[in-house]
């Protein structure tokens, strides 16, 4: 099988983290717990997310992106979106871990750019895509 394909290149792109989640009856319900953010990058369609936060090992923790289903229409168009961090752990250590979204499903028909507005990120992400 040969894996050095530009095919396959594009796939491997186009495919990475989970999902984010575009329901706005999650967003408007959505509580995060607490976290430090300790930074982010965009890489292509991928959204790389790095949080510390108290805990016993980091393994139970749950982190989602939800976006509110809404597009603002400005030039670029805007979406609006929460980071839901879970931790149950009640350990006084203090972990990192980060996790890695797709945001595919947040492209605007018509456009290759939107601004993402993450409540609580300190800057706007601008993702732009082909």
């Amino acid at each position: 099988m040969n894996t050095q394909c530009d095919d396959d290149d594009d796939i491997q792109q186009s495919d990475c983290g989970q999902l984010v989640i575009v329901d706005n009856a999650f967003f408007e319900s959505a509580v995060s717990g607490d976290y430090e953010l300790v930074g982010f990058n965009l890489n292509d369609d991928c959204l790389n997310i790095e949080v510390s936060a108290s805990g016993c090992d980091g393994e139970t923790w749950s982190m989602v992106l939800v976006d509110s289903g809404e597009v603002a229409e400005s030039l670029p168009e805007q979406r609006y979106l929460k980071f839901v961090f879970t931790n149950e752990e009640v350990c006084l250590a203090v972990f990192r871990q980060s996790r890695v979204f797709n945001l595919t499903a947040l492209r605007v028909d018509g456009s290759n750019e939107v601004v993402l507005n993450i409540e609580g990120f300190p800057e706007v992400i601008n993702y732009m895509y082909p």
